[in-house]
């Protein structure tokens, strides 16, 4: 059965013969070194589409139609068709047929060169990817899209430095800025210096990552964790609280730190007052605080606790599941085991399903992803408000 480039190629040598009957017709045929005239090249290419020998057909082709003033946008166009349908050695060879012309105009030597590192990044060759957008990022109208196409090279990779000093570059030449990305390469930094057990260049890289504005949240969080590493103790609650206090949407992140370090400092009675003192504040704090004690399966601490229960009493889906009147009557012991039950089962169910959703894209993740793997940006990712029951639900219909 022929396939989509076939019948890609198809059109092609259409359109070429049609050309080719307009040129005989009045007699402005290109015989140039002797080559026959257009529509015999078309029926040659044809033969080999007629039997599917598609990539024949593309050799012919490419030898038929030369780089020209004429035919170069055909080129672009055909290159540009290979790479969205993933045939990239066939794209990597037209554009690298186009640069080799010598006499090709500037304008037109970039466009090729953009075509072609796109080839190669869509490829996976990221080093000859590089290459060129570095090329394209010297004064070619392509300047901005390079830089910013180096930088997604560069955090593939994992080469902060120079995405930073892309970035840069990229705020002053698109009038956009960088500082978010900019503070998440530093936070990526400072995170692989504290692997190093390297404290003074983790907590400079923090640093730098807090000097900017908007401010990443997650320099307080990697603040808190290199205090933390280093025993300084107060420093990272400080820096808990703060994150629990000022943006809820880590609370996932930062509440099993703040119990771990009380709890590692023997001060369990002061973590119960730090919360209820927290809780009186700002009592809305009590379903996040739940949630996040469910999914990090944090227990035994009174006050989180509290949380927990009023939040299972009062969860709407679990009445389809659970007697809640039911379960609210019991005996204080026969209510704690049932509650510790119904506790295990949510956190089971939270480990199974997705915790977090970029608020850009949609893309859903078990764990925090600081850039999302789907839309590439920075820190749109954020908690589900409750454990997602639609597994539950699934089965529940179902059975």
């Amino acid at each position: 059965m022929p396939t989509e480039s076939t019948f890609l190629l198809a059109g092609l040598f259409l359109l070429l013969a049609a050309a080719g009957w307009a040129l005989g017709h009045f007699g402005e045929r290109d015989e140039v070194d002797g080559a026959p005239p257009l529509n015999v090249d078309y029926l040659k290419g044809l033969n080999f589409l007629l039997n599917e020998q598609t990539d024949q057909a593309l050799e012919h082709f490419m030898k038929m139609v030369r780089v020209d003033d004429s035919t170069i946008e055909t080129h672009f166009a055909l290159g540009n068709l290979f790479r969205r349908r993933g045939e990239m050695d066939r794209a990597i060879r037209i554009h690298q047929n186009i640069i080799a012309r010598p006499d090709l105009a500037t304008e037109q030597r970039d466009q090729a060169y953009a075509s072609l590192a796109k080839d190669y990044l869509k490829a996976g060759l990221l080093d000859r990817a590089e290459n060129m957008f570095i090329r394209l990022a010297e004064g070619s109208r392509y300047q901005v899209e390079a830089l910013g196409q180096l930088c997604r090279i560069y955090e593939q990779e994992r080469e902060w430095e120079k995405a930073i000093d892309v970035s840069h570059k990229l705020d002053v030449l698109s009038g956009k800025s960088t500082a978010l990305q900019i503070a998440h390469y530093y936070c990526e930094l400072a995170e692989q210096a504290a692997k190093r057990a390297d404290f003074p260049a983790a907590r400079k890289f923090v640093k730098k990552a807090q000097s900017g504005r908007p401010r990443t949240f997650r320099g307080a969080l990697t603040r808190g964790d290199i205090a933390l590493a280093t025993d300084d103790t107060k420093t990272a609650l400080r820096l808990y609280h703060r994150i629990i206090e000022e943006n809820n949407y880590l609370i996932s992140e930062a509440l099993p730190r703040l119990v771990q370090t009380y709890q590692n400092g023997g001060a369990a009675a002061k973590l119960e007052k730090s919360l209820r003192s927290l809780l009186q504040k700002n009592p809305s704090l009590k379903k996040d605080i739940a949630y996040a004690a469910i999914v990090n399966d944090i227990a035994n601490v009174d006050v989180i606790d509290e949380c927990v229960e009023e939040y299972i009493l009062n969860e709407p889906t679990l009445v389809e599941f659970i007697d809640m009147q039911l379960l609210a009557g019991k005996d204080a012991a026969s209510r704690h085991d049932a509650m510790c039950k119904v506790r295990a089962g949510l956190s089971k169910l939270a480990t199974a399903t997705p915790r977090y959703q970029c608020r850009e894209c949609g893309f859903s993740s078990q764990k925090l992803l600081w850039q999302c793997p789907s839309c590439k940006d920075w820190e749109m990712q954020r908690p589900f408000a409750s454990v997602q029951f639609d597994s539950l639900l699934q089965r529940s219909s179902i059975n």
